[in-house]
């Protein structure tokens, strides 16, 4: 059975001074049952929520990672630097692709340096608003699929617990979402994809998460469709009432699948 997962991404936001209190208040506040969650807080702010979560089932991640192990790459972070501080990490998100220029074959070489290093990866894939009006979300997320998994391991990276996360960037931080039908095909064609690869039976075993203007209000929308299995939510991962009534679904949902003990 796949798991549920709730990942927060923080994305730019909070400090070192008030990551902890934040995290604390969200990790007392989402205790439920079968529900796995996650928080990704900025580099900066790593340490302070794994201290602030100590005890706690909440997991730590970090929202990027370079592909190289060392070297004279100024201002970036690389996987074993994460050691001790994260056991999580989100790569390929829209805002990297579209801000930083990350294409599919660097994602690819920076998930071959999470799963080395022993990070579980949330590997993010989704269409602009001129592809989804065009009809081509599908293709193009089986091309940025094709483009990060293809000649990977899929034992090793189903090992790895691989997550994919479908987000329409159009929906991202935009106050629109997709519907829990789209999320539901996306996911469906997702695992389709993986399974083209030769992946065979293993696609079915993917988690698969809805990102994108995820909120307490929607996100029993998505949850109620059997293909997704969570959400990484973005600012509404800030807000303890937000995130709470989201993991609170969450657990009807890990109950309704006989995840929660």
């Amino acid at each position: 059975m796949r798991p549920i997962v709730i990942a927060a991404n923080w994305k730019m936001n909070s400090t070192p001074a008030d990551a902890g209190d934040l995290a604390r208040t969200i990790a007392s506040r989402t205790r439920e049952p079968g529900v796995t969650r996650v928080i990704c807080p900025p580099y900066v702010c790593l340490a302070a929520v794994r201290d602030a979560v100590a005890g706690e089932d909440v997991s730590v991640g970090a929202q990027n990672v370079h592909q190289a192990l060392a070297g004279a790459f100024t201002g970036e972070i690389s996987v074993p630097m994460l050691a001790g501080l994260a056991t999580w990490v989100i790569l390929g998100h829209s805002e990297r692709r579209a801000y930083f220029a990350e294409t599919d074959e660097l994602v690819g070489q920076k998930l071959d340096q999470a799963v080395a290093g022993g990070l579980r990866p949330i590997v993010c894939v989704g269409e602009v608003l001129a592809d989804r009006e065009a009809g081509r979300e599908t293709q193009v997320v089986d091309g940025q699929l094709r483009g990060i998994f293809a000649g990977r391991d899929a034992a090793a990276l189903t090992a790895a617990g691989l997550v994919v996360a479908y987000e329409p960037v159009w929906a991202i931080g935009t106050g629109r979402n997709a519907s829990g039908a789209d999320a539901s095909a996306m996911a469906d064609a997702i695992r389709d994809s993986v399974r083209a690869l030769g992946w065979g039976s293993i696609a079915d075993d993917i988690p698969v998460l809805y990102g994108g203007s995820v909120t307490s209000a929607n996100i029993a929308e998505f949850l109620a469709e059997p293909g997704i299995d969570g959400a990484l939510v973005g600012g509404a991962s800030l807000k303890p009432d937000e995130i709470a009534g989201i993991v609170a679904r969450a657990g009807i949902t890990a109950t309704a699948r006989g995840l929660a003990s």
